[in-house]
């Protein structure tokens, strides 16, 4: 029983590192997720794969895909699909700021965070990008770098 306990965690804060390197966020939102009763459990256990998850339009609404979510262990034949696509909850004017913004030549919505509010519901933090050029990651390493070799001399 203690080790059902250990395995599901109480603040889960799974983030996109890949996202920070491959784009440059020009607006955040938070947004609410619609999930399945096992999906949120697999959630919690920290199970969550979003390195290649991107968003799209359909119908007026918002669509997260590619998102993997593990199916639970514990799950029975009512266990969900794990790379299905899962509806993003954003009142209208967020949805047009977006839809707007997305329409632009370069611009994607990506996931960079999944995380369990106060309230304990599962939320996305989602990013308005425009991807990088190559000199641009360039200097993020290289700022990186001096950043590191600064902390290791002591300044």
């Amino acid at each position: 029983m203690a080790k059902d306990k250990d395995r599901i965690q109480k603040h889960v804060n799974i983030v996109n590192r890949r996202a920070s390197f491959e784009y440059q966020f020009l607006d955040k939102y938070t947004a609410g997720i619609m999930l399945m009763g096992t999906e949120i459990k697999s959630i919690r256990e920290g199970k969550v794969n979003m390195q290649d998850g991107y968003c799209v339009f359909q119908k007026g609404e918002l669509w997260l895909h590619n998102m993997h979510i593990s199916t639970y262990t514990e799950g029975t034949h009512y266990n969900h699909e794990p790379m299905r696509a899962r509806k993003l909850l954003l009142n209208k004017r967020e949805l047009a700021k977006l839809e707007k913004g997305a329409q632009e030549q370069g611009v994607t919505i990506i996931p960079t965070r999944v995380f369990i509010n106060d309230r304990g519901f599962a939320k996305v933090e989602i990013a308005l990008a425009r991807g990088k050029k190559l000199h641009d990651k360039r200097e993020d390493i290289k700022a990186k770098d001096i950043k590191r070799e600064l902390d290791r001399s002591g300044y």
